[in-house]
């Protein structure tokens, strides 16, 4: 990483300190002193502690802990217009997992398309410029009428799949329909085949039933999606593998949520490794899972910030994996 740059501030949200620090830490620059708390009747507030004027402001906050989403997204648009009635030149939020990414379409009667409202009230807030990882739903961008970089965790996943394993005896594998995209990009820059598991839901977050297409006999099958929530797809996935020939099978997602009893199903499923980025905190769940492995984006979170700043491309980092 190049000198700090000058005239930006460096904002870390209380939803991941370690994250915060490691990208101020890449970035050779403090987090500036700016703090938000919880009053005795649970309103939040905001506490600037250093000035902002004219400044570059950048805010890490992430969406994770099922009992405080709700609180961290308010603490983030709290923050954010804090900053800009503070006269910040500009303010940009990165949100490595975006606040109710699920929610991205009318797929039923009278369903709210909730990942837009959370972009009319960052907008609203005075956000500026988003940055974020691996979208659950693309057209989410869409959604915005300020700039939105979203990032991808595809290089730090080549890399790792290239250092681990032998492309002979890989295949790809997708367990649903709606990530054969994703797959089948990597697959083709392994120069390895790919299979695509297709599930039908009766309700959300319960599988009913899971067909294999494609041949996995006697590979080692690396399942790739975008978040693992309570694990029951990866989990009954890795059965399905195993019970298709394959030899070992390794899940890799980019935002491990694991909620609910999503560690023990992991514990007792036929995965072999679970590896996942740090776009969310762990906190004790690494520790009660042999199996997890985390990948640390804090390098691509800093570049993207650098960048960003200099007005230099991001597309670099679509296909790179900055040190």
């Amino acid at each position: 990483m190049t000198k700090s740059p000058n005239n930006i501030k460096l904002i870390g949200g209380n939803s991941h300190p370690q994250l915060c620090q490691s990208v101020a830490t890449k970035l050779g620059m403090p987090l500036a002193r700016v703090g938000a708390f919880q009053y005795t009747n649970s309103e939040t507030a905001v506490a600037v502690g250093e000035s902002v004027r004219d400044e570059d402001v950048y805010i890490i906050q992430t969406c994770c802990d099922e009992s405080k989403i709700n609180q961290y997204l308010m603490e983030l648009l709290i923050t954010i217009n804090a900053c800009k009635i503070a006269s910040a030149r500009r303010v940009s939020v990165v949100i490595p997992n975006y606040f109710y990414a699920r929610q991205d379409k009318k797929d039923k009667s009278r369903a709210p398309i909730t990942a837009k409202l959370i972009a009319n009230l960052l907008q609203t807030a005075g956000c500026d410029h988003v940055i974020t990882m691996d979208l659950h739903a693309s057209q989410i961008q869409g959604f915005f009428r300020v700039p939105v970089d979203n990032l991808y965790a595809e290089p730090s996943v080549l890399r790792y799949i290239t250092e681990q394993f032998e492309r002979k005896d890989l295949i790809i594998v997708s367990p649903d329909a709606g990530g054969a995209k994703r797959v089948a990009s990597i697959a083709d820059k392994l120069d390895v085949n790919f299979a695509l598991i297709h599930k039908e839901r009766q309700k959300a977050n319960e599988i009913s039933r899971m067909v294999l297409v494609g041949d996995v006999s006697n590979k080692i099958c690396v399942l790739i999606d975008d978040m693992a929530d309570t694990c029951g797809t990866l989990c009954k996935a890795a059965e399905i593998l195993i019970e298709n020939g394959a030899s070992k099978v390794v899940a890799m997602v980019t935002h491990g949520v694991f909620s609910s009893n999503a560690i023990e199903k992991l514990n007792n499923s036929k995965l072999d490794r679970v590896i996942c980025t740090n776009s969310l905190p762990l906190k004790d769940k690494a520790a009660a899972c042999p199996k997890l492995e985390v990948i640390d984006i804090s390098p691509t979170i800093a570049e993207a910030i650098r960048r960003l700043h200099n007005g230099e491309s991001v597309s670099y980092l679509f296909n790179n994996v900055p040190e």
